[in-house]
């Protein structure tokens, strides 16, 4: 669906991308790097209301750059001796480190929508497996299930124990507004952030984990010094929910 909001963010993007490389080709220094594709950058491209949002090369988004940090920091550790669940898997950094397991699934509602290998159809809220998954891992996913309580169940259940869930979701300062598909996609977009949303999460994200009997940690790229983060332009929040049991991963 074409929204004024779609638009505006797609007019920023193209510009401040064109000017990036511009400035590249008018010799500029690249002063930071992008931590999903190694490359060094004149700056990263605004998306919305982040000025800082994508790579000029790559077009990782920040959340990207954090996992790719984090992962390369030794703070996550993917396992690639076991099984992945991959959620909507167009973060092509993280496809290529996650498909290195030995049982990987890159899966989403609509598979179509992706040109990842051997896309899987997933349907979050009918999630059936058990005890099969070490790593389940969701960026802005959760924000278009219906019920989530009902999907963090399906998750617990469908990891191992000791197993981990790694969510990253839109956040503002508020408490969780939740909605649902009734709602016209236009007030949706008004009141979450975009037309395919049912809720807008605040930081009582964490309570609804914790609610169905995950173990969590927090990771703030807020609490990465300033230099790093401005260096690799990182953002987010990642919330890295363990199932109890099992050997931990950390």
């Amino acid at each position: 669906m074409i929204t004024v909001q779609r638009v505006a963010k797609a007019a920023g993007k193209h510009l401040t991308k064109t000017a990036l490389q511009l400035r590249k080709a008018l010799g500029a220094r690249a002063t930071r790097s992008c931590p999903a594709c190694g490359a060094a950058v004149v700056g990263f491209f605004r998306y919305g209301d982040n000025g800082q949002w994508g790579c000029p090369e790559c077009g990782a988004s920040p959340r990207e750059r954090l996992m790719n940090w984090l992962i390369q920091q030794g703070a996550l550790k993917v396992p690639t001796d076991g099984a992945i669940l991959h959620m909507a898997p167009n973060e092509a950094s993280l496809v290529r480190r996650f498909s290195a397991a030995a049982d990987y699934t890159p899966a989403d509602l609509d598979p179509s929508r992706y040109g990842v290998a051997n896309m899987t159809r997933v349907d979050l809220m009918n999630l059936a497996d058990r005890d099969r998954y070490d790593l389940f891992y969701a960026s802005h996913v959760m924000e278009h299930v219906p019920d989530d309580m009902a999907v963090l169940r399906n998750i617990h259940r469908a990891l191992k124990p000791g197993g981990e869930a790694w969510l990253i979701v839109p956040l503002w300062d508020k408490p969780t507004e939740d909605g649902s598909f009734d709602i016209p996609p236009r007030e949706r977009e008004r009141r979450f952030g975009q037309w395919d949303h049912v809720r807008q999460y605040g930081p009582d994200f964490a309570d609804r984990i914790r609610a169905a009997d995950f173990d969590l940690e927090e990771i703030d790229a807020a609490t990465i010094d300033v230099a790093t983060r401005h260096f690799h332009g990182l953002d987010d929040r990642l919330f890295r929910a363990r199932k109890p049991g099992g050997e931990s991963a950390r």
